[in-house]
């Protein structure tokens, strides 16, 4: 999709009442999809301290203060990386069929993806029932990091076939 054509897409963001197939299970899926990621996840924090365990007899204990942000660091390293790839998705949200999608015509870029992991780690751990309860009262289902990134959350199949006929208008 070119930005031009983004662009144009933006007033048409998918609606739940006219699009349901786009939002069904979305919230249940990024659940799993997030239980999915915490596998990955957990191997990149056992590098990460294992990298500033060793750092850490060569710089005398120094490096070793970095295991205080190793789980913020692999955490949004791997969401930052991965959404900002070209699926726009973790492989939990891969394997559950889910894609994030910008709602300001923007393109999502990997500064979009760091911010939106950014905001997504504080948010989440300061607050993940509320934000979790905040998705069942947006109408398409986005958490707090959605709506303060610009962000949605859809299934990726029907999206595709979705902004195809969109585009075909």
């Amino acid at each position: 999709m070119t930005q031009a054509t983004m662009t144009s897409a933006t007033p048409q963001l998918p609606d739940p009442t006219t699009a349901p197939q786009l939002f069904e299970g979305v919230l249940t899926r990024r659940v799993v999809a997030y239980l999915i990621d915490l596998v990955p996840i957990a191997l990149l924090t056992v590098v990460f301290g294992f990298v500033s365990l060793i750092l850490g007899f060569f710089t005398f204990g120094l490096a070793w203060l970095g295991l205080i942000v190793v789980v913020p660091l692999a955490l949004i390293a791997y969401y930052t990386f991965t959404l900002g790839s070209p699926q726009r998705a973790t492989w939990g949200m891969r394997m559950m069929d889910l894609v994030l999608t910008p709602t300001r015509g923007t393109r999502l870029d990997g500064a979009m993806a760091f911010l939106h992991a950014l905001i997504f780690y504080v948010t989440f751990w300061i607050s993940w029932p509320i934000s979790l309860l905040f998705a069942l009262f947006t109408p398409r289902r986005q958490m707090i990091h959605d709506l303060l990134t610009g962000t949605l959350m859809l299934r990726r199949s029907p999206m595709e076939a979705h902004w195809r006929r969109f585009q075909d208008q």
